[in-house]
């Protein structure tokens, strides 16, 4: 088996897939891992670059991976869908993210460390509560309205 130089590694919820590539570019490893075994599986793994698509909780996969010896390079979403070459599933996902990794004009996301990640939240953690144009009160971070408020009209009311 060839050395793996470059890994893609798609993130989702429970199960994560690796895309292993050698020096050349060829394919030398496909597997999906539970969310347990990610870090075990790179700890076996001498140090390589480890590619990921840049999401809010990949900040913090990053720094677990970074301690192991690995290099680290986050990606934009949009710069890896033209580098998938069929049917979107984690495993295609995967192996765009090898690809592109290596591509010369890439721009990459900056690694925030756990402070600055945490600067932009609330101090409780939870969503803020805006005062919205009409003077009502929109709850959650989409400008959403939860509760009562939710069913009244928004706007000027239609003339009797």
């Amino acid at each position: 088996m060839s050395e793996i130089v470059t890994v893609g590694l798609d993130l989702s919820q429970d199960l994560f897939q690796v895309h292993g590539a050698d020096g050349e570019g060829n394919a030398v490893l496909r597997k999906k891992l539970g969310r347990a075994q990610v870090l075990e599986f790179f700890a076996s793994l001498s140090p390589c670059l480890v590619a990921m698509e840049a999401w809010c909780g990949v900040h913090f996969r990053w720094r677990k991976l970074a301690t192991l010896g690995h290099d680290i390079c986050l990606i934009p979403p949009a710069h890896v869908k033209p580098f998938i070459k069929r049917q979107k599933n984690d495993a295609a996902d995967a192996e765009a993210i090898c690809e592109a990794v290596h591509r010369p004009n890439l721009r990459f996301v900056p690694v925030k460390s756990e402070e600055t990640q945490g600067v932009g939240l609330p101090p409780s953690g939870g969503p803020i509560s805006v005062l919205v144009h009409d003077g009502s009160l929109s709850y959650g971070w989409g400008g959403r309205r939860y509760g009562p408020e939710a069913r009244r009209p928004v706007g000027r009311s239609p003339v009797p």
